[in-house]
């Protein structure tokens, strides 16, 4: 995926993951880490030629998914706890505004008057 840095108009290339648990990763608590697998189909890592950034997806049944960013730092795996997730990486909120190609309720009561 490209995408433009609205403050600097740069462009950067993701590439887009599932975020999995890592269950041989268990805490003491019984919890098990968090992962995103970077790897091409071919078993190499992302060079920074192919992406400046890592996006997860984390999508468990019944919930709102997560999604997080963070660098590409040419790894094959990415992880951590669950707990730290946020801290970590940076959480990208998926709430979309569905009401912007609305008018203003003023807009719209005067185009039912005309």
């Amino acid at each position: 995926m490209l995408a433009t840095e609205p403050l600097t108009g740069r462009h950067v290339k993701i590439q887009v993951k599932t975020v999995r648990r890592r269950s041989d990763r268990e805490r003491g608590d019984g919890v098990a880490d968090l992962v995103v697998y970077a790897k091409k189909g071919n078993g190499t890592t992302y060079d920074l030629s192919e992406a400046d950034y890592i996006v997860g997806v984390w999508a468990v049944d019944g919930e709102v998914p997560r999604v997080f960013m963070f660098e590409n730092r040419c790894l094959s795996e990415y992880w951590c706890s669950e707990a730290k997730a946020s801290e970590r990486w940076i959480e990208l909120s998926i709430a979309l505004n569905r009401n912007l190609d609305e008018p203003e309720p003023e807009t719209q009561a005067l185009a039912l008057v005309a």
